[in-house]
């Protein structure tokens, strides 16, 4: 009598195998894991003590030598890419506008294309901006990883207003696993006061961020706008009305603020300084709940092992782990879409400067016939709104990727700006004229 598999029998024999599966599974797991023990007794490894003010990402290193040995890579000068990389190019030698869109300026003087953050130290003392111009300690908040020791030796506000140089002898790191990591726990933590004190005000509770906000708050401290306010120089970050453009000029505008006197049209000016936090927010991949790390530390493996890639880099660099992991389509493409986007802002900042150059020339010749402080207001004022705006675009290091339709937005604002303040001068001069 033939016998036939029933249903019935079936699942038992597929619970069966699967039992028989998973045994064998914890069984090997197990095995791993003692493996592992019997190496880290020959080895002798154990988990070192970080200190809590080590520095050295060599001392982090003993314990994480992979997250170091990817770390230590953002020394290495991979290349230019179409509007950035790690080459320390000269921008005011490739776009000469800024030379006189920022004259009387130290930018004017000096402005490269930066390296990686190994370089986040030595390349600000290097820099011609803090030879020409006697900074203040401030600017060492984001370029050298001793500033929260300094800080709480010298109080933030000292700090702040303490000359650059006096201090430049006590720094010897650039960006270092302090600046982001608790070296007991290595959870990501804030580390710099500013970033603190501008979110607070907005009413955001760090101690509830998410993990996943964290991957952004930490490149957040030191990746935006800021200002040195009164005369302790205290670094604040211009967010009380929000994180727009629009906001951040009314917030200037406001409180009286300007970082220099433009040398030809005698404007009031503001420098924007890298808003890639504020770019990004007004952006697609932003309201999707990507943070900077999943593009610039994509998540890499080594055997068993899965990390954040410590080489931070432009994401052109490394498309297939940057993009790939979200986007299911060729490089070409992800490189193709990636460029569009930078070609359109770059043409549109190439066309921003031609109007800015223009109206700074009307300017001055309503100053060359007679036109005083007091007629060039309306044309002082649309000049300083629309260099701002340019500037937001042009010092933001995305080339309008973070957020492409924010940047044709602001571009064609400041576009508009420059060309009414042209046209305000030339009707001065044409009053004084009699014409």
């Amino acid at each position: 009598m033939k016998k036939y598999l029933t249903r019935q029998n079936l699942i038992y024999l597929l619970v069966f195998g699967g039992a028989v599966l998973l045994t064998a599974a914890v069984a090997a797991l197990l095995a791993n894991i003692n493996q592992r023990k019997a190496e880290a007794a020959l080895t002798g490894f154990v988990i070192q003590p970080i200190a809590a003010d080590e520095l050295d990402p060599a001392a982090w290193g003993v314990n994480y030598p992979l997250q170091y040995e990817r770390f230590m890579m953002t020394e290495i000068n991979y290349g230019q890419t179409p509007y950035g990389g790690s080459e320390p190019y000269s921008k005011l030698e490739r776009y000469p506008a800024m030379v006189r869109i920022w004259a009387g300026y130290a930018f004017s003087v000096d402005h490269n294309e930066e390296r990686g953050h190994f370089y986040a130290q030595s390349d600000q003392e290097n820099t011609q901006r803090v030879q020409i111009v006697n900074q203040p300690g401030a600017c060492i908040n984001c370029h050298s990883a001793e500033a929260p020791g300094l800080i709480a030796e010298l109080g933030w506000e000292e700090f702040n207003h303490t000359p650059y140089n006096d201090l430049v002898e006590r720094l010897h790191t650039g960006s270092s696993c302090a600046d982001c990591h608790d070296p007991a726990t290595m959870e990501l933590r804030i580390t710099r006061p500013a970033f603190i004190n501008a979110m607070t005000a907005r009413g955001i509770d760090l101690s509830e961020a998410t993990r996943q906000e964290m991957r952004t708050y930490v490149c957040a401290q030191c990746h935006v706008e800021y200002y040195f306010a009164g005369d302790n120089k205290v670094l604040t970050f211009p967010w009380t009305n929000g994180l727009n453009i629009d906001d951040i000029s009314e917030y200037y505008t406001d409180l009286g603020f300007k970082d220099w006197t433009h040398a030809e049209s005698g404007a009031q000016m503001i420098k924007i300084q890298h808003p890639e936090f504020e770019m990004w927010s007004s952006g697609l991949h932003a309201a999707n709940g990507v943070a900077c790390a999943d593009c610039h530390m994509p998540y890499i493996r080594e055997g068993s092992i899965k990390v954040s890639d410590h080489w931070l880099r432009s994401p052109l660099n490394n498309l297939e782990a940057a993009c790939q992991t979200c986007h299911n389509v060729s490089v070409e493409e992800l490189e193709r879409r990636v460029v569009t986007a930078q070609n359109t802002t770059a043409e549109l900042l190439r066309s921003a400067e031609a109007a800015l150059l223009d109206a700074i020339d009307a300017i001055v010749a309503a100053r060359a016939a007679g036109a005083s402080d007091e007629d060039l207001a309306e044309a002082l004022r649309l000049h300083r709104e629309a260099s701002l705006r340019w500037d937001f675009v042009s010092s933001e290091n995305s080339t309008g990727f973070h957020s492409p339709q924010e940047a044709a937005r602001i571009l064609a604002n400041s576009i508009d700006f420059a060309r009414q303040a042209e046209l305000a001068a030339k009707a001065v001069t044409a009053a004084l004229s009699g014409n």
